[in-house]
């Protein structure tokens, strides 16, 4: 495909302002991604949309990509299950009895705080447990799902990618090794990205922020009118006040031990080299088997009921899903319009070692931003931005950190992005509005690391 300059980075940003305008995502990417073919198909109609129609069923062929969805389909039916079994409404019930702490607008929000910071071996994951276990107390203590989303989306990427003993630490020290290999850069992969973590700006000055955010009620921009959602407990589970909440958390935790030792296995022993969309997928068909004979065995659902509950949860995730998919499908379109090859070759040219840093930074998080996905971002400009520290000899840890916190940045702030999706499903929160309500707390954290990676330069350039 010969280069269309700037009309690659014309599309990506079509449809994020189509989704913030319209509020409608699957319409915004189903025009941006037939608009892409149309461009690339030299403007045939016909060919566009058989094309498109190609594309999605090809999705399919990708065995991460059909992992992916399974996951996301059968997350629904685990959070559906939990619920009707009346886990929630004892989890609640014991909440109420035993911590008061918890039990407040604070407390349910730092309840998801501390789970997303603990629960660092898979982005998705974090978000999943950190929205599902504090949002019936957040309805409860009248915190907005958006406030909510914010957390879990907050203490997702960035702390994936600040304890990097996971599937993320895994990609980013196979791209550090793959230049060192190359001869781009000399040391040592794992020392090189240790030291990158002191030099990831965002994602350490987000992780402080949220927290403060939490402890002190502050409320910017859209935030300030999101509502409380009204609380409900499941009209089923009525007379479950008495439930254990054993009933939620031990799939829980079942869903969480089951990622690292699938991440385990999946490497051959080496958890830094599993497969993280089959190790989630493992976890959650773990997860479903174990609910199943806790739940039907210990007389808390029936076998009817049981599968009752499990296809109305799938059938809850059927839109969170299609969103999902289409994300997956301009990104392989943005690829064709080469929108990452133009940002790379833009960068080219006069180039202060000073502002290197900051560059990197701003042009992996427009990366990131115009096509949803953090680590497409890392593997793209990775490359380049080793290779142009090199050249301008400034500090490569500080190089990588800005490529991570760029590319997080991005990926926060990204109505396209997977991890925003999930963080808005695990929230029940109106996805557009998880978007509007956090841009200003990301832009905030951004123009804070920014000027991190301006000093930085000028010290270490």
């Amino acid at each position: 495909m010969e280069n269309l300059g700037v009309i690659s980075v014309i599309i990506p940003l079509f449809i994020i302002i189509m989704a913030i305008i319209t509020k409608d995502v699957v319409v915004s990417l189903i025009s941006g991604i037939f608009l892409g073919k149309l461009v690339i198909n030299h403007f045939n109609p016909l060919t566009a949309t058989i094309s498109m129609l190609d594309g999605f069923v090809g999705l399919f062929s990708e065995g991460w990509i059909t992992k992916t969805v399974l996951f996301a389909l059968l997350v629904g039916a685990i959070i559906r299950l939990i619920s009707d079994s009346g886990g929630v409404s004892g989890f609640i019930e014991y909440i109420s009895k035993k911590e008061k702490n918890i039990d407040s607008p604070k407390g349910a929000l730092l309840l998801a705080y501390i789970l997303g910071v603990l629960i660092f071996i898979e982005s998705s994951i974090t978000s999943l447990v950190a929205g599902t276990v504090a949002r019936p107390l957040c309805d409860k203590n009248g915190v907005s799902r958006e406030k909510l989303a914010f957390v879990c989306d907050s203490t997702s990427a960035p702390i994936c990618s600040l304890i990097p003993f996971n599937a993320w630490g895994a990609l980013l020290l196979g791209l550090i090794v793959t230049a060192i290999d190359s001869h781009v850069i000399s040391g040592d992969g794992i020392t090189l990205l240790i030291k990158s973590i002191f030099f990831n700006f965002y994602s350490i000055i987000t992780v402080i922020f949220v927290l403060l955010v939490i402890i002190f009620n502050i409320d910017i921009g859209a935030m300030r009118y999101a509502k409380p959602h009204k609380f409900e407990l499941n009209k089923n589970n009525t007379k479950d006040s008495k439930k254990s909440p054993l009933l939620m958390i031990a799939p829980l935790i079942v869903l969480i031990a089951m990622v690292p030792i699938s991440l385990y296995y999946t490497g051959d022993g080496d958890i830094l080299k599993g497969s993280g969309s089959t190790s989630v997928f493992y976890s959650v068909i773990t997860t479903l088997l174990f609910i199943y004979f806790y739940y039907v065995f210990g007389k808390h659902l029936t076998h009817k009921e049981y599968f009752k509950s499990l296809y109305a949860g799938i059938s809850d995730m059927i839109p969170i899903t299609l969103i999902l998919l289409l994300a997956f499908l301009i990104g392989s379109v943005i690829k064709e319009l080469g929108t990452a090859n133009y940002l790379a070759h833009i960068m080219h040219g006069s180039i202060s070692p000073t502002l290197l840093p900051l560059i990197i930074f701003l042009v992996a998080s427009i990366t990131s931003f115009s096509t949803g996905t953090s680590w497409g971002t890392f593997s793209i400009m990775m490359p380049i931005a080793l290779a142009l520290g090199a050249s301008f000899n400034i500090y490569t840890p500080l190089m990588i950190g800005a490529v991570i916190s760029g590319g997080i940045f991005g990926d926060h702030v990204s109505p396209i992005s997977d991890t925003t999706i999930i963080s808005s499903m695990a929230s029940g929160c109106e996805h557009i509005s998880h978007v509007r309500t956090q841009m200003p707390y990301a832009l905030i954290s951004a123009l804070i690391a920014s000027i991190g990676y301006l000093i930085s330069g000028i010290i270490m350039g």
